[in-house]
């Protein structure tokens, strides 16, 4: 969503009439970044592509994208569409599962390195890319995150257009789960032989090109059955991704809330920005959260009784994924190709 003169007057126009003012950065007309602050002439990155598993297809796209001088959010942005409007992917946009009332209610942030700016929405309906919606946040408002209703209305005034986006799929594993709640309640069991399904996925992706320049997005449809109006840690920045444009981009899948206490994006981040490898800045971070656990979620042997993933690049193209507990994958593309790579963990399983 690159933005011209005439996109800005145009959709002004649409908020001003619905309530919103929109303001645009100082240099939003400029057609150019300057060189990041803190490197030497002529630096150059290895341009990379980093995501979580599900976002193979999505980091060739966005790869191809910053190799055509495509700005790196916009390009990591077009890659995580895939998954939110793949209806296959029930744990993003699309399809995604619902809450405990059968509503579909999505998340979603981003940054971008270059301009220090970033935005988010939060238990948005019925809009199928949150992502996209949270880089107009970014964009066209002075404000950061915009939730629930305010965050659709926003939308819509943007051009959006609304979309059930609860699947027939989607509707019938939250027809299994319910009937299951109470053995005595008046709904019939079904499909016995079928596992009830239960995702905290989402997908996070960071890029960075050859200047050096960085972005980060995360998006959700966020704990499959859960509580309307819970919200993960995808939505929060410095949680569910963070990205500094001196520094690197790191972000997060798994369960939000031990994210959301360890404010584990920004921390790895940081740790980065001390001078720690990737994977060892993610490691450190894991080893936070797990201090960071309470009791009621640890098990006899003192670890989590819940998985928690993190994915991080540097300002000069290195990368890394890390899980809590071994056989996690994550998703890379760079001069080789797109694959999926052995994520580092803490714990075997």
């Amino acid at each position: 969503m690159s933005v011209t003169r005439r996109d800005f007057l145009e959709r002004s126009a649409a908020l001003a009439a619905a309530g919103f003012v929109p303001r645009l950065p100082d240099d939003w007309w400029s057609e150019a970044t300057a060189a990041p602050p803190g490197t030497t002439p002529g630096f150059r990155a290895r341009p990379v592509v980093v995501s979580s598993a599900n976002g193979l297809r999505g980091v060739k796209v966005a790869y191809d994208r910053m190799q055509t001088g495509e700005d790196p959010l916009d390009a990591a942005i077009a890659g995580v569409n895939i998954q939110e409007l793949d209806p296959e992917d029930q744990s993003v946009g699309l399809g995604g599962l619902p809450n405990e009332e059968g509503v579909v209610q999505l998340d979603a942030s981003c940054m971008h390195g270059p301009t220090r700016r970033a935005g988010s929405v939060a238990a948005i309906e019925d809009i199928a890319t949150p992502s996209l919606v949270a880089k107009a946040v970014m964009d066209y408002t002075d404000h950061v995150m915009l939730v629930g209703v305010g965050a659709k209305r926003f939308a819509k005034a943007m051009g959006f257009k609304e979309q059930n986006l609860l699947t027939d799929k989607s509707r019938q594993d939250w027809m299994r789960w319910k009937a299951r709640l109470n053995a005595n309640d008046a709904w019939l069991d079904h499909d016995d032989d079928i596992k009830i399904k239960f995702t905290t996925g989402t997908i996070n992706m960071n890029a960075v090109n050859t200047a050096g320049d960085i972005a980060s997005v995360t998006t959700t449809s966020g704990m499959a059955w859960k509580v309307p109006g819970r919200i993960g840690d995808s939505p929060i920045i410095g949680a569910g991704q963070y990205c500094d444009n001196l520094v690197g981009a790191a972000g997060s899948t798994g369960r939000g809330e031990a994210n959301i206490k360890t404010c584990a994006s920004f921390l790895a981040v940081e740790f980065m920005r001390q001078g720690l490898a990737p994977q060892e800045a993610l490691m450190k971070t894991l080893e936070r959260v797990v201090a960071m656990t309470e009791t009621r979620l640890l098990g006899p042997n003192g670890r989590p009784k819940f998985d928690l993933e993190f994915y991080a690049i540097t300002k000069d193209g290195r990368y890394t994924g890390a899980t809590l507990y071994s056989g996690g994958k994550f998703a890379v593309c760079d001069e080789r190709g797109a694959r999926l790579e052995d994520a580092a963990f803490l714990y075997r399983r």
